[in-house]
């Protein structure tokens, strides 16, 4: 994981062999578009735009080395960077298998795409969805679209669901998160390629801390509370 790396920054291991990839692709179209493609005008904006492409892609596979600071026992923290889009009650039959509430975060291709886990304690369970790529955007992507679902239980038996969600660019979810295994803060559960979603399900007692249109910072933005949760420090000092 890339979560506890030194640096402020680092390449995700997801995008480390695309990365390569692309680098002799783009090098190979160059070469002999200088070579044999004079005047220079035509090669410098070829060159240019390849240096734009690389860039965002370079971008896209950032991976900021982060430690969440705030109280952790009953809180919910963001599991990626992005826009609130989605908080409501719902039903959620998967995994927690009945009334929950929704807190969903969309991702653009400009944000990081990896994905923490929002509550400390068990994996509880993990299933892989084949489905469509409808824009992440859609009501409709929670339940259509390609996804994955984690099923967290928290130490006071608090059962929580993340679902990730591929959008109409992203073409594949991975996910590290194991049953069995214990779910920690500053920890991937798994990244999603491009623009995507992240559906939290959480029990209907649960507090909202964001607001619909809220920019959240993966393992960094206080999302909710749970049942029990008792305030030992201000919340949401790192939202922004």
């Amino acid at each position: 994981m890339c979560g506890r790396n030194v640096l402020k920054y680092k390449i995700h291991r997801e995008g480390t062999n695309i990365l390569i990839m692309l680098a002799v692709v783009l090098l190979a179209l160059n070469f002999p578009v200088w070579l044999f493609l004079p005047p220079w005008i035509l090669p410098a904006v070829l060159s240019a735009l390849s240096v734009l492409v690389y860039c965002f892609v370079f971008n896209f596979f950032r991976c900021p080395a982060r430690r969440y600071k705030g109280p952790r026992k009953n809180m919910v923290v963001s599991s990626v960077d992005g826009r609130v889009v989605v908080i409501e009650r719902t039903r959620e039959p998967e995994f927690i298998k009945g009334e929950a509430l929704q807190i969903s975060v969309f991702m653009s291709p400009i944000n990081v795409h990896a994905n923490w886990f929002p509550v400390e304690g068990r994996v509880a369970y993990v299933r892989h969805h084949a489905g469509r790529f409808y824009s992440a955007w859609l009501p409709k992507a929670s339940t259509e679209n390609e996804r994955s679902t984690i099923g967290i239980v928290t130490p006071d038996g608090h059962r929580v669901t993340v679902r990730q969600v591929a959008g109409a660019m992203a073409r594949r979810i991975v996910t590290y998160a194991r049953v069995g295994e214990e779910a920690e803060f500053d920890e991937h559960l798994g990244f999603i390629k491009f623009g995507s979603r992240v559906d939290i399900y959480l029990p209907v007692e649960a507090i909202p801390l964001v607001r619909i249109g809220q920019i959240v910072v993966g393992d960094m933005t206080q999302l909710a509370t749970l049942p029990g949760y008792k305030a030992v420090a201000p919340v949401n000092k790192t939202s922004v």
